[in-house]
């Protein structure tokens, strides 16, 4: 396959919602784990989490549309605690984001806070 790992992941984010609206009628959800070498790692969550259908679901709905919106060899894997379909370690995701208030609450802490209300500065 000729595209990238992340351009795959972003393609399949950019696709999801549209492929969740058939799972989401059925109850479930679907998320997006990360990619590794042009293989999609999805985890079926909901009503479909330990379905007998969840393989079929994958496969014949999941991967079947993604391959028309993305590309024709697209293989998509249901991580679903099976050794056979276990998530790699080093599969390409995105880092979560980071809340800016996380942030500036990591750079004062909670002590510090408390020690500026009651230590008058002089």
């Amino acid at each position: 396959m000729t595209f990238s790992d992340e351009e795959i992941y972003t393609a399949v984010k950019h696709h999801l919602p549209e492929v969740n609206e058939y799972i989401a009628s059925h109850g479930g959800t679907i998320k997006l784990l990360g990619v590794k070498n042009g293989k999609v790692y999805i985890e079926l969550a909901g009503n479909c989490h330990g379905c007998a259908m969840s393989l079929m679901t994958t496969k014949m709905v999941v991967q079947k549309r993604l391959r028309e919106l993305i590309h024709p060899e697209l293989t998509v894997v249901n991580v679903d605690g099976t050794p056979e379909n276990a998530l790699p370690d080093d599969i390409y995701t995105e880092e979560p984001m980071k809340a800016e208030d996380d942030a500036i609450d990591e750079e004062i802490s909670l002590w510090d806070k408390a020690k500026s209300i009651f230590v008058k500065e002089s």
